[in-house]
């Protein structure tokens, strides 16, 4: 059912738009912002309206989704910091869905308590795939009765949402550890496929057989065919991946949590990223094992 207060989007890269575009299909009135103002034009195709700014954003919708870069990102959308501030979240409900350091969720969502807004953690698991097909999921934290307000506008983009917690960053915090297993499983795809080329097998009855067998997943079928194809178009780019590998480690030290798998991904994305591949999607990590071979492979010619 159609509702007289639109809905506000703010953040429309490579998860915001398609999550948009979804909103906007669904027929819920949508108010869409974004700094580069061509992404805004397909969710305007769809029926969206285009905000002028944030602020317009603020004062139209009651319910505001941020999917933006980081925290700096936030910070300037929202005015924080600023006299603005306050009035652009009292009496609203931030819905924040990209993943932040868990102190900065847990700060951000005391400050709009503080001036009278609702807040509620809302990071989801899924790359732009998922994204574009509504099958994200959603993992929830905030006070029950915001939950329960905005979890309707969460059903078009995802096929599962879970509520973990009552404040920030109990979501976030079940995020990284979702992501933990992510990155260490892409990698390790990537390393079996970079082993089985160092071999000279036939790459895809490789493919095939862990299609067949007990290893087969959807993230295994998304990303089996691009190792392949050797296609690095982003559905999860190397910077946001180093990104959110930063974030679970960070998180990892304080709770005192070995974490050496992550460790060893984290120093190769690493390289990936400044070998200049950051915007490339991540299973162009095995950029940086093909540049460890060849190291090994030139060191041990000039011994």
């Amino acid at each position: 059912m159609r509702t007289s207060v639109p809905t506000g989007f703010v953040g429309l890269g490579v998860m915001g738009q398609p999550m948009a575009l979804n909103l906007a299909r669904s027929g819920a009135p949508l108010v869409v912002w974004n700094r580069t103002a061509s992404r805004a034009e397909p969710p305007r195709a769809e029926g969206a309206e285009v905000a002028s700014g944030p602020a317009e954003v603020f004062e139209r919708c009651g319910t505001v989704f941020l999917m933006l870069a980081d925290e700096a990102a936030t910070d300037a959308v929202l005015a924080r910091g600023t006299g603005e501030f306050a009035s652009r979240v009292a009496g609203r409900t931030l819905v924040v869905t990209g993943t932040n350091a868990p102190a900065y969720a847990r700060d951000l969502e005391a400050d709009v308590r503080a001036a009278g807004g609702a807040y509620v953690e809302a990071p989801v698991s899924g790359s732009r795939v998922p994204a574009e097909s509504g099958e994200l999921v959603a993992m929830l934290a905030g006070r029950p009765e915001d939950v329960a307000r905005i979890r309707p506008s969460l059903a078009p983009l995802c096929k599962e949402t879970f509520v973990c917690g009552e404040a920030a960053p109990r979501a976030l915090l079940m995020k990284l550890a979702v992501n933990l297993f992510l990155v260490a499983t892409v990698t390790g795809l990537a390393e079996s496929f970079h082993f089985a080329t160092r071999q000279a097998l036939d790459l895809p009855q490789f493919l095939a057989i862990l299609e067949a067998g007990p290893l087969a997943s959807p993230v295994s079928r998304m990303k089996s065919p691009k190792l392949l194809a050797r296609d690095f178009a982003p559905q999860a780019t190397i910077g946001d991946v180093l990104k959110n590998n930063r974030l679970i480690a960070e998180a990892a030290r304080e709770a005192g949590a070995a974490s050496p798998l992550l460790d060893a991904c984290h120093a190769l994305y690493g390289e990936t990223y400044a070998g200049g591949f950051g915007r490339e999607d991540m299973v162009a990590v095995l950029r940086a094992l093909e540049e460890r071979s060849a190291s090994e492979g030139r060191s041990a010619r000039d011994v």
